[in-house]
């Protein structure tokens, strides 16, 4: 029937006016300091964090994938696309804690093993300084980081900078039960203001 053939051209339009949307749109973006009010974040950014409540306000999360742009104009860093981040305002309104995973889908080891070092580099062009080295050494690209990244011994690298703000990140293996030899891997990294983790002895 004709109606049949208009209802699928108009199917096939909208299809494509929205793959074309989907392609030109902006990646949304988080972008906020620790301190900051919440509010202030949500204007300020282009996302889905949702409206603060008595409520919800430990747990602010996306629901749509966005990179984070932390704004400090010395400290300042960025990161991909997060399917997952999520941020705790306290019961006035400022943003404490950030924790995220800086990736839609827990990704092969080369990706993830890129991924850690351009985080790292970021903090230290930044003048981030890297505590507790000798327990949590950085990530490296070195046989013996892979293997310890294989083996799931979850390797955490620890960041201050200055006397404002820290940041933890660490990765760990996924193994699907079906699929043993098929590595993926998730990166997490939490952003807060004091008080700091203690630093441990010098090397």
């Amino acid at each position: 029937m004709k109606w049949k053939w208009w209802a699928a051209v108009a199917f096939l339009a909208c299809g494509a006016v929205w793959c074309g949307y989907a392609m030109i749109r902006p990646t949304d973006e988080v972008i906020l300091t620790i301190g900051e009010r919440y509010e202030q974040v949500r204007q300020q950014s282009r996302s889905t964090l949702p409206e603060a409540t008595r409520y919800n306000y430990i747990n602010l999360f996306v629901l749509r994938p966005a990179a984070l742009r932390f704004n400090d104009p010395q400290y300042g860093f960025a990161t991909p696309a997060a399917k997952f981040l999520s941020v705790f305002a306290n019961r006035e309104g400022v943003v404490e804690l950030v924790t995220m995973s800086p990736q839609v889908e827990t990704l092969p080891l080369d990706e993830a093993m890129s991924l850690l070092l351009d985080l790292q580099d970021q903090l230290r062009r930044g003048g981030w300084r890297q505590i507790r080295a000798k327990d949590s050494a950085a990530i490296t690209d070195t046989p013996a980081m892979r293997a310890q990244m294989r083996s799931n011994d979850a390797p955490q690298s620890f960041w201050i900078a200055g006397d404002k703000y820290q940041v933890s990140l660490g990765v760990r293996r996924f193994v699907h039960e079906n699929r043993p030899a098929d590595e993926r891997y998730l990166i997490t990294l939490q952003l807060s203001g004091p008080p700091f983790i203690e630093d441990g002895p010098a090397d």
